[in-house]
């Protein structure tokens, strides 16, 4: 028998009176039972976290640090419970699962520095004008409220730490709610939290169902939303509360530019090899995977059989394997989804290079070029494992290709030329350009996020702190500045 997961109420374990089953998207074993909470006890968590508010702005910042360099450094200790877990419920693949903690363990690590000096004031001599003489104005930020976070499957540890941890540096209360996907992943957050000593209450983490999110997104006592997950339902969240703070990480269709300066056989090697690895890492279901590649004419036809060889070259099949680059989708139903708009694709006249099968919840890595630019496959996110490829005269070109998409969260260009970079920079609407690489490079320290349909806000520790937070004014008289 398969034990019940408790989730996390205010601190505390608790249990429900409803369950529901994690399952292997590889194999559909039981991965675990995970308990519902009760609409009561998910009261009890908001009317705890609003209760404790003022006392965890309060808290010293040493405290809130402490807590946080705890759960960074018990993460390294549980490093492969922790990644067995993520492969079992995500799909994963196991070295890809290690990277996720690996990362979860840097972003609690950056959020207890960030405690340390985040909030130590700047100061503005008022004296500038008469009126000002004398006063002296101190700049301070302190929490909204409490935090909202909602997570996706797609990076089930390491998403929920970019809710949390923030938080938590910024003494803000926070309620997680994981994907019901993948929520032992988020659980596991819960277990090392309680091992330190923040407030009771200043953290829940409840994995509700979706249907009962509209009540917790209107409840006013949650004035801060942290949302990543699919543009449909993030801003019909922002649109149902219009007067709360809303960060929205949504989607994109990353393009990889290859400029024309980058021809040698050991830029074009290096080139398809990133792309072909980061259009098909996580299954492809990474909001900065590889979905498009841009190239110029010139190099096209010797990059493209390289793009081809390398997705070929990639070890598809268990998860649990430790030579498995590419593993299933989160769910069959995701992998029909893929199937049916690549068939959609190559039955409008799209080539069909690579891959193009499914089997259950596993699609082959997949290359298509004439795509019509009508296509689903090329209007929207796919979020598997499939690239498109396609030619373009010159980097004016390409950067417009860029652009003519609704999204805008990263681009990577492959260039030599730092004018070009440069250029880039300036040109493309996203919210991130890596220059030679791949857009699926994510410190998990820099802002991050992006523009158009691709949300608003920025995470990022430090970053996701000032969503969290306003600035407050303390005007000081009668000084002698």
């Amino acid at each position: 028998m398969t034990a019940t997961h408790a989730f996390w109420l205010a601190g505390r374990q608790a249990t429900g009176q409803d369950s529901f089953d994690v399952t292997s998207p590889w194999d559909g074993r039981l991965v675990g039972k995970v308990s519902v909470p009760t609409d009561a006890q998910v009261e009890e968590a908001v009317a705890a976290a609003y209760a404790v508010r003022d006392e965890f702005a309060a808290t010293p910042a040493h405290v809130r640090a402490a807590a946080l360099d705890h759960v960074s450094r018990r993460l390294v200790e549980r490093t492969e419970e922790i990644a067995q877990l993520i492969s079992a419920e995500n799909g994963k693949p196991i070295k890809w699962a290690r990277g996720e903690v690996g990362r979860a363990v840097s972003v609690f690590r950056f959020a207890a520095e960030e405690a340390r000096r985040f909030n130590g004031g700047d100061a503005q001599r008022l004296d500038t004008d008469a009126g000002g003489q004398g006063r002296l104005a101190l700049t301070r930020r302190f929490p909204k409220g409490v935090v909202l976070g909602i997570a996706p499957f797609n990076f089930p540890l390491n998403l929920c730490a970019h809710k949390v941890a923030p938080a938590i540096a910024a003494g803000a209360p926070i309620i997680l709610k994981p994907a019901p996907a993948t929520p032992l992943s988020g659980l596991i957050i819960g277990d090392l939290l309680a091992e330190t000593d923040l407030p009771a209450g200043s953290w829940s983490i409840l994995p509700v169902p979706n249907e009962a999110m509209p009540a917790l997104v209107q409840d006013e006592r949650l004035p801060v939303i942290s949302f990543t997950g699919s543009e449909k339902v993030g801003y019909a969240i922002m649109d149902s509360v219009p007067r709360k703070h809303c960060t929205l990480e949504l989607g994109g269709n990353g393009a990889a530019v290859v400029l024309a300066d980058y021809a040698s056989d050991e830029d074009l090697d290096w080139a398809a090899n990133r792309i072909a690895t980061f259009s098909n890492y996580q299954g492809g279901q990474s909001c900065i995977s590889v979905q498009r590649v841009i190239a110029d004419a010139s190099v096209y036809d010797r990059l493209l059989p390289r793009i081809v060889a390398a997705v070929e070259a990639l070890v598809t099949g268990d998860p649990s394997d430790a030579g498995t680059d590419v593993g299933p989708l989160v769910s069959e139903d995701a992998a029909k989804r893929v199937e049916s708009w690549v068939d959609e694709a190559v039955g409008a006249g799209a080539k069909l290079l690579a891959g193009g099968k499914r089997d259950g919840a596993s699609y082959a890595p997949t290359v298509l070029t004439e795509v019509p630019a009508d296509a689903t496959i090329a209007c929207e996110e796919v979020f598997g494992p499939v690239l498109t490829v396609q030619k373009v005269q010159g980097e004016s070109e390409a950067f417009a290709a860029v652009n003519d998409s609704k999204y805008g969260l990263q681009a990577g260009v492959f260039t030599h030329d730092l004018q070009a970079a440069f250029r880039a920079h300036r040109a493309l609407e996203v919210g991130g350009v890596v220059v030679g690489d791949v857009p699926s490079y994510r410190a998990d320290q820099m802002p991050y996020g992006g523009v158009k349909q691709s949300g608003v806000g920025r995470e990022g520790v430090r970053y996701a702190m000032d969503d969290y937070t306003y600035e407050r004014v303390l005007v000081l008289t009668g000084l002698a500045l």
